[in-house]
């Protein structure tokens, strides 16, 4: 009877320890991949305020955007990690799209070399964000099956582990693909 108590209460102990590692584990996984989504978002960033002023020069007209894309641009770098962060970056993305969509109207801008190079880099960055979130909502998923799995749910409970949110697009007309090719 002691043996067994005891050797119940050592798996349970090791058991604990296990699952608790197990949870530390995705819980840095989480915080490394949105990490990686942070560097492009802030290459992202620096890259916006030379595209406006590139476009502002032809699309005077449209300084509304511009004044709009420089807050969410604001909003989106003074936001830390969650939920409120998502919804800048999908704001963000909307009104980036549509700037692209105006510099189509203007034909000179199309074929400014700056401009050009700013849409490629831009592109680059984009798709560099897209794997990122991808591999981020892969570290959530893992994270939460941890969390949500019984044994280790226990464990999540007694130690505060929580599930984390998924990066994800939130806008119908956002899930489709935007064309920004000139």
């Amino acid at each position: 009877m002691l043996y067994t108590s005891i050797s119940l209460l050592a798996l349970l102990i090791f058991g604990s320890i296990f699952y608790y590692n197990a949870l530390v584990n995705k819980k840095n996984r989480m915080k490394e991949a949105w990490s990686g989504i942070d560097v492009y978002l802030k290459k992202r960033y620096e890259l916006i305020p030379n595209l406006i002023e590139t476009v502002k020069g032809y699309a005077s007209h449209e300084q509304q955007l511009m004044k709009e894309l420089a807050t969410l641009r604001t909003q989106a770098i003074q936001t830390q990690q969650g939920q409120e962060k998502i919804d800048n970056e999908n704001h963000l993305s909307q009104h980036i799209a549509r700037l692209m969509l105006i510099a189509e109207n203007y034909p000179d801008l199309k074929a400014n070399a700056n401009f050009q190079q700013l849409q490629t880099q831009l592109e680059t960055l984009e798709t560099e964000i897209e794997l990122s979130r991808r591999y981020y909502n892969g570290t959530v998923r893992e994270n939460n099956i941890q969390v949500q799995s019984f044994p280790s749910n226990l464990v999540a409970k007694i130690f505060g582990f929580e599930d984390g949110t998924f990066f994800e697009v939130d806008n119908v007309v956002e899930r489709s693909s935007v064309k920004v090719s000139f």
